[in-house]
Protein backbone atom coordinates (compact mmCIF):
# COMPACT_ATOMS: atom_id res chain seq x y z
CA UNK A 1 0.00 0.00 0.00
CA UNK A 2 1.19 3.53 -0.74
CA UNK A 3 1.75 6.00 2.07
CA UNK A 4 -1.49 7.82 3.07
CA UNK A 5 -0.20 11.24 2.00
CA UNK A 6 0.31 9.99 -1.56
CA UNK A 7 -3.17 8.50 -1.92
CA UNK A 8 -5.63 10.30 -4.13
CA UNK A 9 -9.42 10.08 -3.76
CA UNK A 10 -11.22 8.99 -6.90
CA UNK A 11 -14.85 8.36 -7.78
CA UNK A 12 -15.54 4.77 -8.85
CA UNK A 13 -19.32 4.59 -8.51
CA UNK A 14 -22.31 6.92 -8.83
CA UNK A 15 -25.84 6.27 -7.60
CA UNK A 16 -28.66 8.72 -8.32
CA UNK A 17 -32.27 8.92 -7.20
CA UNK A 18 -33.60 12.21 -8.59
CA UNK A 19 -36.82 13.76 -9.89
CA UNK A 20 -35.63 13.26 -13.47
CA UNK A 21 -34.33 9.71 -13.05
CA UNK A 22 -33.96 6.97 -10.45
CA UNK A 23 -30.79 5.59 -11.98
CA UNK A 24 -27.57 7.19 -13.13
CA UNK A 25 -28.42 6.45 -16.77
CA UNK A 26 -31.90 7.98 -16.71
CA UNK A 27 -30.67 10.97 -14.70
CA UNK A 28 -27.88 11.68 -17.20
CA UNK A 29 -30.10 11.26 -20.24
CA UNK A 30 -32.64 13.76 -18.91
CA UNK A 31 -29.92 16.13 -17.69
CA UNK A 32 -28.04 16.07 -21.00
CA UNK A 33 -31.23 16.71 -22.93
CA UNK A 34 -32.32 19.50 -20.60
CA UNK A 35 -35.67 17.92 -19.76
CA UNK A 36 -37.37 19.91 -17.02
CA UNK A 37 -39.54 17.93 -14.61
CA UNK A 38 -40.57 20.78 -12.34
CA UNK A 39 -44.30 20.60 -11.71
CA UNK A 40 -47.05 21.44 -9.29
CA UNK A 41 -46.63 19.99 -5.81
CA UNK A 42 -48.90 16.96 -5.42
CA UNK A 43 -47.82 15.68 -1.99
CA UNK A 44 -50.79 15.11 0.31
CA UNK A 45 -51.18 17.87 2.87
CA UNK A 46 -49.36 20.47 0.76
CA UNK A 47 -52.30 21.45 -1.45
CA UNK A 48 -53.05 24.72 0.32
CA UNK A 49 -49.51 25.80 1.16
CA UNK A 50 -47.86 28.72 -0.67
CA UNK A 51 -45.17 26.48 -2.22
CA UNK A 52 -46.67 25.51 -5.57
CA UNK A 53 -43.82 24.06 -7.63
CA UNK A 54 -41.11 21.54 -6.72
CA UNK A 55 -39.07 18.63 -8.01
CA UNK A 56 -40.92 15.51 -6.84
CA UNK A 57 -39.82 11.91 -7.35
CA UNK A 58 -42.89 10.04 -8.53
CA UNK A 59 -41.48 6.72 -9.74
CA UNK A 60 -39.63 5.51 -6.65
CA UNK A 61 -40.99 2.39 -4.93
CA UNK A 62 -39.40 2.10 -1.46
CA UNK A 63 -40.38 -1.57 -0.82
CA UNK A 64 -38.59 -2.64 -3.98
CA UNK A 65 -35.43 -0.79 -2.98
CA UNK A 66 -35.20 -1.29 0.78
CA UNK A 67 -35.83 -4.34 2.96
CA UNK A 68 -38.88 -4.19 5.22
CA UNK A 69 -36.86 -4.24 8.44
CA UNK A 70 -35.06 -1.05 7.39
CA UNK A 71 -38.07 0.48 5.67
CA UNK A 72 -40.12 0.76 8.86
CA UNK A 73 -37.20 2.30 10.77
CA UNK A 74 -36.44 5.08 8.34
CA UNK A 75 -37.75 8.18 6.61
CA UNK A 76 -38.06 8.83 2.90
CA UNK A 77 -34.75 10.72 2.78
CA UNK A 78 -32.96 7.62 4.09
CA UNK A 79 -34.81 5.38 1.63
CA UNK A 80 -33.32 7.54 -1.13
CA UNK A 81 -29.87 7.33 0.47
CA UNK A 82 -29.89 3.56 0.82
CA UNK A 83 -31.15 3.07 -2.74
CA UNK A 84 -28.56 5.50 -4.17
CA UNK A 85 -25.80 3.88 -2.11
CA UNK A 86 -26.74 0.46 -3.50
CA UNK A 87 -26.54 1.81 -7.04
CA UNK A 88 -23.15 3.43 -6.43
CA UNK A 89 -21.73 0.35 -4.73
CA UNK A 90 -22.91 -1.91 -7.54
CA UNK A 91 -21.47 0.44 -10.16
CA UNK A 92 -18.14 0.50 -8.32
CA UNK A 93 -18.04 -3.30 -8.31
CA UNK A 94 -17.71 -3.53 -4.53
CA UNK A 95 -18.53 -7.12 -3.64
CA UNK A 96 -20.09 -7.99 -0.31
CA UNK A 97 -17.42 -10.61 0.24
CA UNK A 98 -14.71 -7.97 -0.18
CA UNK A 99 -16.24 -5.51 2.27
CA UNK A 100 -17.10 -8.27 4.76
CA UNK A 101 -13.46 -9.34 4.73
CA UNK A 102 -12.25 -5.83 5.66
CA UNK A 103 -15.22 -3.91 7.10
CA UNK A 104 -13.03 -1.32 8.84
CA UNK A 105 -11.69 -0.19 5.47
CA UNK A 106 -15.09 1.15 4.35
CA UNK A 107 -16.79 4.21 5.85
CA UNK A 108 -19.83 6.41 5.22
CA UNK A 109 -20.28 10.17 5.29
CA UNK A 110 -23.45 12.04 4.35
CA UNK A 111 -24.98 15.49 4.65
CA UNK A 112 -28.61 16.41 5.21
CA UNK A 113 -30.53 19.57 5.91
CA UNK A 114 -34.17 18.67 6.43
CA UNK A 115 -33.82 15.22 8.01
CA UNK A 116 -36.76 12.87 8.38
CA UNK A 117 -39.63 15.33 8.35
CA UNK A 118 -42.24 12.97 6.95
CA UNK A 119 -41.54 10.24 9.53
CA UNK A 120 -41.41 12.77 12.35
CA UNK A 121 -44.67 14.43 11.34
CA UNK A 122 -46.45 11.09 11.19
CA UNK A 123 -45.31 10.08 14.67
CA UNK A 124 -46.17 13.46 16.17
CA UNK A 125 -49.65 13.22 14.67
CA UNK A 126 -49.98 9.82 16.33
CA UNK A 127 -48.93 11.38 19.62
CA UNK A 128 -51.44 14.20 19.25
CA UNK A 129 -54.36 12.05 18.05
CA UNK A 130 -53.91 8.81 20.01
CA UNK A 131 -51.33 9.27 22.73
CA UNK A 132 -47.74 8.35 23.53
CA UNK A 133 -48.30 4.58 23.33
CA UNK A 134 -48.88 4.97 19.59
CA UNK A 135 -45.53 6.60 18.92
CA UNK A 136 -43.04 4.07 17.53
CA UNK A 137 -39.55 3.61 18.95
CA UNK A 138 -37.89 4.64 15.68
CA UNK A 139 -39.13 8.20 16.08
CA UNK A 140 -36.01 8.73 18.19
CA UNK A 141 -33.70 8.12 15.24
CA UNK A 142 -35.53 8.30 11.89
CA UNK A 143 -35.94 12.09 11.89
CA UNK A 144 -32.30 12.74 12.77
CA UNK A 145 -30.11 14.15 10.00
CA UNK A 146 -27.45 11.49 10.73
CA UNK A 147 -29.88 8.61 10.14
CA UNK A 148 -28.73 7.87 6.59
CA UNK A 149 -25.09 7.48 7.56
CA UNK A 150 -26.02 5.14 10.38
CA UNK A 151 -28.45 3.01 8.41
CA UNK A 152 -26.17 2.59 5.38
CA UNK A 153 -23.28 1.52 7.60
CA UNK A 154 -25.44 -0.88 9.64
CA UNK A 155 -27.17 -2.36 6.60
CA UNK A 156 -23.90 -2.91 4.75
CA UNK A 157 -21.73 -3.80 7.73
CA UNK A 158 -19.31 -0.92 7.13
CA UNK A 159 -17.22 -0.20 10.23
CA UNK A 160 -14.76 2.37 8.93
CA UNK A 161 -14.88 6.12 9.68
CA UNK A 162 -18.46 7.38 9.57
CA UNK A 163 -19.81 10.89 9.92
CA UNK A 164 -22.40 13.45 8.96
CA UNK A 165 -21.84 17.05 7.86
CA UNK A 166 -24.01 19.95 8.99
CA UNK A 167 -23.18 22.88 6.71
CA UNK A 168 -26.58 23.64 5.16
CA UNK A 169 -26.70 23.24 1.38
CA UNK A 170 -22.93 23.37 0.99
CA UNK A 171 -22.74 20.28 3.20
CA UNK A 172 -23.12 18.05 0.16
CA UNK A 173 -19.75 19.17 -1.21
CA UNK A 174 -18.22 19.18 2.25
CA UNK A 175 -19.25 15.53 2.75
CA UNK A 176 -17.31 14.57 -0.37
CA UNK A 177 -14.33 16.55 0.90
CA UNK A 178 -14.48 14.69 4.21
CA UNK A 179 -14.51 11.43 2.28
CA UNK A 180 -11.49 12.50 0.23
CA UNK A 181 -9.55 13.43 3.34
CA UNK A 182 -10.43 10.13 5.02
CA UNK A 183 -9.02 8.36 1.96
CA UNK A 184 -5.82 10.37 2.18
CA UNK A 185 -5.55 9.44 5.87
CA UNK A 186 -5.69 5.73 5.03
CA UNK A 187 -9.31 4.56 4.63
CA UNK A 188 -9.75 2.62 1.39
CA UNK A 189 -13.40 3.37 0.53
CA UNK A 190 -16.04 5.90 1.57
CA UNK A 191 -19.67 5.90 0.50
CA UNK A 192 -20.46 9.62 0.46
CA UNK A 193 -23.16 12.02 -0.63
CA UNK A 194 -26.50 13.48 0.32
CA UNK A 195 -30.22 12.92 -0.14
CA UNK A 196 -33.19 15.00 0.95
CA UNK A 197 -36.96 14.63 1.29
CA UNK A 198 -38.19 18.15 2.07
CA UNK A 199 -41.72 17.94 0.66
CA UNK A 200 -43.71 16.64 3.64
CA UNK A 201 -46.18 19.31 4.88
CA UNK A 202 -44.26 20.00 8.10
CA UNK A 203 -40.99 20.32 6.18
CA UNK A 204 -42.56 22.67 3.64
CA UNK A 205 -43.96 24.88 6.40
CA UNK A 206 -40.46 25.15 7.86
CA UNK A 207 -39.12 26.24 4.48
CA UNK A 208 -41.71 28.95 4.06
CA UNK A 209 -39.58 31.08 6.34
CA UNK A 210 -36.91 31.32 3.63
CA UNK A 211 -37.27 34.57 1.75
CA UNK A 212 -35.39 32.95 -1.13
CA UNK A 213 -38.08 30.29 -1.69
CA UNK A 214 -40.07 30.74 -4.90
CA UNK A 215 -43.87 30.65 -4.65
CA UNK A 216 -44.41 31.09 -8.39
CA UNK A 217 -47.11 28.73 -9.64
CA UNK A 218 -45.99 28.28 -13.27
CA UNK A 219 -43.34 25.51 -13.40
CA UNK A 220 -41.42 27.09 -16.31
CA UNK A 221 -41.14 30.38 -14.43
CA UNK A 222 -40.60 29.23 -10.86
CA UNK A 223 -36.80 28.80 -10.89
CA UNK A 224 -34.82 30.91 -13.36
CA UNK A 225 -31.44 31.94 -11.95
CA UNK A 226 -29.22 34.51 -13.65
CA UNK A 227 -32.21 36.15 -15.38
CA UNK A 228 -34.10 39.37 -14.79
CA UNK A 229 -37.12 37.24 -13.89
CA UNK A 230 -35.35 35.36 -11.09
CA UNK A 231 -37.77 34.93 -8.19
CA UNK A 232 -36.08 32.40 -5.94
CA UNK A 233 -35.55 28.66 -5.95
CA UNK A 234 -37.85 25.66 -5.74
CA UNK A 235 -36.97 22.63 -3.58
CA UNK A 236 -36.39 19.09 -4.77
CA UNK A 237 -36.18 15.67 -3.22
CA UNK A 238 -33.73 12.84 -3.87
CA UNK A 239 -29.98 13.03 -4.27
CA UNK A 240 -26.85 11.06 -5.03
CA UNK A 241 -24.29 8.85 -3.34
CA UNK A 242 -20.77 8.26 -4.63
CA UNK A 243 -18.16 5.63 -3.95
CA UNK A 244 -15.00 7.59 -3.15
CA UNK A 245 -11.97 5.34 -3.14
CA UNK A 246 -8.20 5.47 -2.88
CA UNK A 247 -6.68 5.33 -6.35
CA UNK A 248 -4.47 2.48 -5.14
CA UNK A 249 -7.51 0.51 -3.99
CA UNK A 250 -9.27 1.05 -7.31
CA UNK A 251 -6.21 -0.15 -9.23
CA UNK A 252 -5.92 -3.24 -7.04
CA UNK A 253 -9.56 -4.07 -7.72
CA UNK A 254 -9.19 -3.37 -11.44
CA UNK A 255 -11.86 -0.65 -11.34
CA UNK A 256 -11.44 2.53 -13.42
CA UNK A 257 -11.23 5.87 -11.66
CA UNK A 258 -13.96 8.03 -13.17
CA UNK A 259 -12.86 11.30 -11.61
CA UNK A 260 -10.45 12.62 -9.00
CA UNK A 261 -11.62 14.79 -6.10
CA UNK A 262 -8.71 17.12 -6.60
CA UNK A 263 -9.36 20.12 -4.39
CA UNK A 264 -11.90 21.58 -1.98
CA UNK A 265 -12.30 24.61 0.25
CA UNK A 266 -15.11 26.13 2.30
CA UNK A 267 -15.87 29.50 3.89
CA UNK A 268 -18.69 31.12 5.86
CA UNK A 269 -20.23 34.56 5.29
CA UNK A 270 -23.52 34.56 7.24
CA UNK A 271 -27.18 33.84 6.60
CA UNK A 272 -28.65 35.44 3.47
CA UNK A 273 -25.74 37.88 3.20
CA UNK A 274 -25.54 37.44 -0.53
CA UNK A 275 -23.39 40.46 -1.24
CA UNK A 276 -20.76 39.15 1.20
CA UNK A 277 -21.02 35.69 -0.37
CA UNK A 278 -19.16 37.11 -3.36
CA UNK A 279 -15.95 37.34 -1.34
CA UNK A 280 -16.58 34.10 0.55
CA UNK A 281 -17.31 32.03 -2.54
CA UNK A 282 -14.34 33.51 -4.41
CA UNK A 283 -12.08 32.60 -1.50
CA UNK A 284 -13.47 29.03 -1.50
CA UNK A 285 -12.77 28.76 -5.23
CA UNK A 286 -9.19 29.97 -4.75
CA UNK A 287 -8.68 27.50 -1.93
CA UNK A 288 -10.01 24.60 -3.99
CA UNK A 289 -7.80 25.55 -6.92
CA UNK A 290 -4.76 25.77 -4.65
CA UNK A 291 -5.38 22.35 -3.12
CA UNK A 292 -5.86 20.89 -6.61
CA UNK A 293 -2.73 22.63 -7.94
CA UNK A 294 -5.01 23.91 -10.68
CA UNK A 295 -4.62 27.15 -12.61
CA UNK A 296 -7.83 29.13 -13.23
CA UNK A 297 -7.55 28.66 -16.99
CA UNK A 298 -7.58 24.88 -16.55
CA UNK A 299 -11.23 24.95 -15.46
CA UNK A 300 -13.30 23.74 -18.41
CA UNK A 301 -16.78 24.13 -16.91
CA UNK A 302 -18.42 25.56 -13.79
CA UNK A 303 -21.49 23.97 -12.23
CA UNK A 304 -23.04 26.98 -10.53
CA UNK A 305 -24.85 27.23 -7.23
CA UNK A 306 -27.60 29.20 -9.04
CA UNK A 307 -29.82 30.31 -6.17
CA UNK A 308 -32.25 32.24 -8.33
CA UNK A 309 -32.18 35.41 -6.23
CA UNK A 310 -30.92 38.47 -8.16
CA UNK A 311 -28.49 39.64 -5.48
CA UNK A 312 -27.15 36.12 -4.91
CA UNK A 313 -26.84 35.41 -8.64
CA UNK A 314 -24.92 38.63 -9.16
CA UNK A 315 -22.59 37.77 -6.26
CA UNK A 316 -21.90 34.33 -7.71
CA UNK A 317 -21.16 35.69 -11.19
CA UNK A 318 -18.76 38.22 -9.70
CA UNK A 319 -17.14 35.59 -7.47
CA UNK A 320 -16.40 33.41 -10.49
CA UNK A 321 -14.80 36.39 -12.22
CA UNK A 322 -12.89 37.38 -9.08
CA UNK A 323 -11.43 33.91 -8.59
CA UNK A 324 -10.84 32.89 -12.21
CA UNK A 325 -9.86 36.29 -13.59
CA UNK A 326 -10.48 36.92 -17.28
CA UNK A 327 -11.10 33.19 -17.73
CA UNK A 328 -14.13 33.54 -15.45
CA UNK A 329 -15.99 35.48 -18.13
CA UNK A 330 -15.18 32.91 -20.83
CA UNK A 331 -15.54 29.58 -19.07
CA UNK A 332 -18.84 27.78 -19.76
CA UNK A 333 -21.19 27.81 -16.77
CA UNK A 334 -24.21 25.57 -16.28
CA UNK A 335 -26.92 24.93 -13.69
CA UNK A 336 -28.78 21.75 -14.66
CA UNK A 337 -30.60 21.84 -11.31
CA UNK A 338 -33.12 24.26 -12.86
CA UNK A 339 -34.68 21.14 -14.41
CA UNK A 340 -35.26 19.36 -11.11
CA UNK A 341 -35.14 21.95 -8.34
CA UNK A 342 -32.63 22.72 -5.65
CA UNK A 343 -32.35 19.72 -3.35
CA UNK A 344 -30.60 21.46 -0.48
CA UNK A 345 -27.55 19.34 0.59
CA UNK A 346 -28.25 16.93 -2.27
CA UNK A 347 -28.11 19.63 -4.95
CA UNK A 348 -24.30 19.95 -5.19
CA UNK A 349 -23.81 16.18 -5.02
CA UNK A 350 -26.15 15.79 -7.99
CA UNK A 351 -24.05 18.50 -9.68
CA UNK A 352 -20.91 16.47 -8.97
CA UNK A 353 -22.56 13.38 -10.49
CA UNK A 354 -23.53 15.44 -13.54
CA UNK A 355 -20.03 16.92 -13.77
CA UNK A 356 -18.37 13.49 -13.78
CA UNK A 357 -20.77 12.29 -16.46
CA UNK A 358 -20.28 15.50 -18.45
CA UNK A 359 -16.50 15.02 -18.45
CA UNK A 360 -16.85 11.38 -19.47
CA UNK A 361 -19.16 12.20 -22.38
CA UNK A 362 -17.62 15.53 -23.42
CA UNK A 363 -20.96 17.34 -23.09
CA UNK A 364 -21.98 20.29 -20.94
CA UNK A 365 -25.66 19.90 -20.00
CA UNK A 366 -27.89 22.96 -20.41
CA UNK A 367 -29.68 25.16 -17.88
CA UNK A 368 -33.41 24.54 -18.58
CA UNK A 369 -36.02 27.31 -18.44
CA UNK A 370 -33.31 30.01 -18.57
CA UNK A 371 -33.01 32.20 -21.66
CA UNK A 372 -32.45 35.91 -20.98
CA UNK A 373 -29.18 35.80 -19.01
CA UNK A 374 -28.53 39.18 -17.42
CA UNK A 375 -25.09 38.53 -15.92
CA UNK A 376 -21.64 38.43 -17.49
CA UNK A 377 -21.52 34.64 -17.78
CA UNK A 378 -21.20 32.17 -20.61
CA UNK A 379 -24.23 30.27 -19.33
CA UNK A 380 -25.08 27.15 -21.34
CA UNK A 381 -28.80 27.34 -22.09
CA UNK A 382 -31.34 25.65 -24.35
CA UNK A 383 -29.05 22.90 -25.72
CA UNK A 384 -26.12 20.86 -24.46
CA UNK A 385 -22.68 21.93 -25.65
CA UNK A 386 -20.19 19.34 -26.91
CA UNK A 387 -16.60 20.06 -25.87
CA UNK A 388 -13.60 18.33 -24.33
CA UNK A 389 -13.77 18.47 -20.56
CA UNK A 390 -10.97 17.48 -18.22
CA UNK A 391 -11.51 19.70 -15.16
CA UNK A 392 -14.76 20.88 -13.58
CA UNK A 393 -15.53 23.30 -10.75
CA UNK A 394 -18.68 22.71 -8.67
CA UNK A 395 -20.00 25.49 -6.42
CA UNK A 396 -22.47 25.53 -3.56
CA UNK A 397 -23.78 28.03 -1.05
CA UNK A 398 -26.19 27.62 1.84
CA UNK A 399 -29.00 29.84 3.00
CA UNK A 400 -27.30 30.03 6.38
CA UNK A 401 -24.03 31.31 4.89
CA UNK A 402 -21.79 28.37 3.99
CA UNK A 403 -19.79 28.51 0.75
CA UNK A 404 -18.03 25.53 -0.81
CA UNK A 405 -16.08 24.76 -3.98
CA UNK A 406 -14.84 21.45 -5.36
CA UNK A 407 -12.44 20.80 -8.24
CA UNK A 408 -12.89 17.55 -10.16
CA UNK A 409 -10.47 16.09 -12.71
CA UNK A 410 -11.38 13.45 -15.24
CA UNK A 411 -10.09 9.97 -14.43
CA UNK A 412 -7.12 9.48 -12.12
CA UNK A 413 -5.14 12.48 -13.34
CA UNK A 414 -2.51 13.48 -10.79
CA UNK A 415 -3.36 17.05 -9.80
CA UNK A 416 0.30 17.74 -9.07
CA UNK A 417 1.41 17.06 -12.61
Amino acid sequence: MSEPHTRRAVVTGIGVVAPNGTSTETFWKATREGISVLDRVTREGCEHLPLRVAGEIRDFDPPSAVEERYLVQTDRFTHFAMAAADLAIDEAGLNRSDTDASPFSVGVVTAAGSGGGEFGQRELQQLWDKGSRYVGPYQSIAWFYAASTGQISIRRGFKGPCGVVAADEAGGLDALAHAARAVRRGTDVLVAGATEAPLAPYSVVCQLGYEELSTEGVPECAYRPFTSAACGFVPAEGGAMLVVEADTSARERGVPARATLAGHAATFTGASRWQQSREGLAQAIRGALEEAACAPEEIDVVFADALGVPEADRAEALAIADALGAHGRRVPVTAPKTAIGRGYCAAPVLDVAAAVLAMEHGVIPPTPNVHDVCHDLDLVTTHARATELRTALVLSRGLMGSNSALVLRLGATDASQ
